[in-house]
């Protein structure tokens, strides 16, 4: 197994720095001209400010602003944070050891930096609250889904624990809350071809075959609202949400299916009733029968 490489740069903040690949086909004369190219949402006056104070940087130190360029080497640098609404929710920690974290995620927190969400996500949070700087996350919730997450302590066994997730040896439960229609028999399994396009917010079933499988299961109902058990086969993105949908169920306060709601960013008020409620799997270090459950419930009437 290759080992990573490792940064010249430390964390900041609980945020590792940013690497750059410099490509062996390059074309550039300088490191400038590429990160220029390469980075569009800095301007170029900003990467001239950022290399006059030696935050670009390699493992022989700061780079100057007309370093050549070097085909395949690397570059880091701390990227500039802008201020973040605070999510006004708390992470609840179900299983802490030295090889392994498992927290229960909120509603609205991202689980690591994306995008507009840098700080106010899951692994920065408890990087910083348990000094815990190696910290990862073994797989993902969106920052819409709470639930639980698996996070690795130990660096050395990130790999097996992603693996799990990847080879799909991890049992998931979720729920959901969404309308009820009498007319659907359920239990039932769901099996369709999902395609996220880059760009554009929702994803989309397309004609061909399947790549994602949920089965649903009706667990009670109220009125024109029930409550469903999701045990999802396959973990395509939006997946739960999709199939829903599918069904003419889309869940309660979702802001992308069946069609996508403008939402401010600070609006706290309306979460997706979509939750992780559990994972099952078998250790990969000690072959121990593990098994998590969500201690939070989904609001509805």
């Amino acid at each position: 197994m290759r080992r990573k490489l490792r940064s010249p740069l430390p964390q900041r903040d609980g945020l590792d720095p940013v690497r750059l690949h410099l490509p062996t086909d390059g074309r550039w004369a300088t490191v400038r001209d590429f990160l220029v190219e390469r980075i569009p949402k800095l301007a170029a006056d900003r990467i001239d400010e950022m290399l006059r104070a030696g935050r670009f940087v390699t493992h022989d130190g700061p780079l100057a602003p007309d370093s050549p360029y070097r085909p395949g080497g690397f570059v880091w640098f701390h990227r500039d944070v802008a201020p973040e609404t605070p999510v006004p929710f708390e992470l609840e920690i179900l299983h802490r050891d030295e090889e392994i974290l498992v927290v229960d995620k909120p509603h609205f927190l991202a689980t690591t930096p994306r995008g507009g969400h840098i700080t106010e996500t899951a692994l920065i949070r408890l990087r910083r609250q348990l000094d815990l700087p190696d910290l990862s996350p073994a797989h993902r919730l969106d920052r819409a889904t709470a639930g639980v997450v698996l996070f690795v302590v130990d660096p050395a066994l990130r790999g097996a624990y992603q693996t799990l997730f990847h080879d799909r040896r991890v049992d998931k439960t979720y729920e959901a809350v969404a309308g009820y229609d009498p007319d659907l028999t359920l239990p039932r399994t769901v099996r369709s071809r999902i395609i996220k396009h880059r760009g554009v917010l929702a994803a989309v079933e397309e004609p061909g075959t399947p790549n994602a499988e949920t089965r649903v299961e009706l667990l009670e109902r109220r009125d024109d609202l029930a409550r469903y058990r999701l045990h999802p086969r396959t973990g395509r993105t939006h997946q739960l949400r999709v199939h829903l949908n599918s069904l003419g169920l889309p869940i309660v306060g979702d802001d992308l299916y069946p069609e996508v709601r403008a939402k401010s960013p600070d609006d706290f008020t309306d979460p997706l009733r979509l939750l992780a409620r559990s994972l099952e799997f078998t250790d990969p270090r000690t072959g121990e029968h593990r098994h998590f459950h969500s201690r939070r419930t989904l609001p509805w009437p």
